[in-house]
């Protein structure tokens, strides 16, 4: 289908963040043609009107666990160790395949409603997030989250059984990482293997690092080095690697992330409400490191609401540094949007709006008092949007999203099997 999107405020999150105004977006065989002025000839099947509308590239989650909406609201306002040992980990047990579809379907559908294009999970039964992800439309990056208990070689064998399956399908919207859980899950015997994996089948890894402070502390009691040294010194950063949270760096961390290219997904409502501390973000951004947001799992949040994170990140950056200009609103937007491509190794494909480009764009209605004077857009998004404005949402030039209405999601029947699983599980 050939879209065409007419008279629209168009950002296209090239270098300087501008906004065209009275813009159109063609959009053929599932690629943005061109952006501006349109040619007269081209043939649209479905013509979107863009009148009091933003159009810019779909965001980036780029890091999640989109099964865990099932722990929604389940295990709040606990020690981020009592919450993960005695609360989550111990009910994760109990989960079928047929939790992890409902659980994903639930989430997918939240993140379309929001505005996100693409994301990357990291979890069990993931055939189940895949089957989600293909139905739904929806981009993603997906790993099966391992760790060293039990029978290593099965879970490697898993791994690469899901990459041979899964990588590339969905019309390429899927690709798949190795998921090792973290250094504290995985020993480095088990990592070896893992990054040899990753090494063989040319994957990335995506893993939790550096979150906790109890993290570091252990580290350093049984190594006596950090767990980003850690790694590096096993040679996981030798793979493209995408690192979840990384809150607790010391400067010779963030010399070995920003020297071995590693990217960032920077959690801030998670972190937050698991009193883990705030990242370094502005001292990554300086050192030239690519940070994207990310929301982690509902069970940490609890939403998967990205423009929430981006205001996040663009008010506790401040507070954290005292500095009023630290991560300013086009940054925070970026690295929603760009950042997030590149930290899911899609961003010749995704993360801008520009000729060639797969057409993943948001719509936000703009016709809404709090955007209101319009003095600068760009700010609007970090301080003002909320994600209940995203209007429109297309991905691979799929409308899966239109006049606030999913396109691809029987969202009743989500929610019913949702709640049903969740509540069989719980009681388990």
């Amino acid at each position: 289908m050939n879209i065409l999107i007419k008279n629209a405020s168009v950002l296209t999150m090239d270098e300087n963040a501008e906004i065209m105004e009275k813009a159109s977006i063609a959009i053929e065989n599932g690629k943005i043609k061109s952006i501006g002025m349109v040619e007269e000839d081209f043939k649209a099947d479905k013509i979107i009107d863009g009148t009091n509308k933003l159009a810019m590239p779909g965001l980036v989650n780029s890091h999640t666990h989109i099964a865990m909406s099932l722990f929604r609201n389940y295990a709040d306002d606990l020690p981020f160790w009592t919450w993960l040992f005695d609360r989550i980990i111990p009910s994760e047990e109990n989960l079928i395949p047929e939790h992890v579809y409902w659980g994903s379907m639930l989430s997918i559908a939240e993140m379309i409603k929001f505005g996100v294009t693409s994301f990357a999970d990291m979890y069990f039964f993931m055939d189940e997030v895949a089957k989600a992800t293909a139905e739904t439309g929806i981009r993603a990056s997906l790993a099966i989250g391992i760790t060293d208990s039990g029978d290593q070689q099965a879970k490697i064998k898993n791994t690469k059984e899901f990459y041979d399956n899964w990588h590339g399908k969905a019309d390429g919207r899927i690709t798949v990482m190795a998921g090792p859980h973290a250094p504290y899950s995985c020993n480095p015997e088990f990592l070896t293997k893992v990054i040899d994996m990753a090494t063989e089948k040319r994957m990335g890894i995506h893993i939790h690092l550096s979150e906790s402070k109890k993290e570091i502390e252990d580290s350093y009691n049984l190594r006596g080095k950090s767990p980003v040294k850690h790694v590096n010194d096993l040679g996981l950063f030798e793979v493209p690697t995408l690192a979840a949270h990384c809150v607790h760096l010391s400067d010779e961390d963030i010399e070995i992330l920003a020297e071995k290219k590693v990217s960032i997904a920077n959690n801030p409502g998670s972190n937050l409400k698991l009193g883990n501390g705030f990242a370094r973000v502005e001292d990554m951004l300086k050192r030239g490191i690519n940070v994207g947001l990310g929301t982690d799992g509902s069970a940490s949040n609890n939403n998967l609401n990205m423009f929430e994170e981006i205001n996040l990140a663009a008010l506790i950056n401040k507070g954290y540094t005292g500095v009023a200009t630290s991560i300013p609103a086009d940054v925070a937007v970026r690295m929603a949007t760009l950042n997030g491509a590149k930290a899911l190794g899609i961003d010749r494909e995704v993360g801008t709006l520009e000729v060639g480009k797969k057409a993943d764009i948001i719509m936000l209605d703009l016709n809404k008092p709090h955007f209101y004077p319009r003095y600068n857009l760009v700010a609007s998004l970090a301080y003002s949007a909320q994600a209940s404005d995203v209007e429109t949402v297309i991905v691979d030039g799929k409308v899966l999203m239109e006049n606030y209405e999913l396109k691809t999601i029987d969202l009743e029947k989500v929610m019913f099997n949702a709640e049903r699983c969740a509540k069989s599980l719980i009681k388990k």
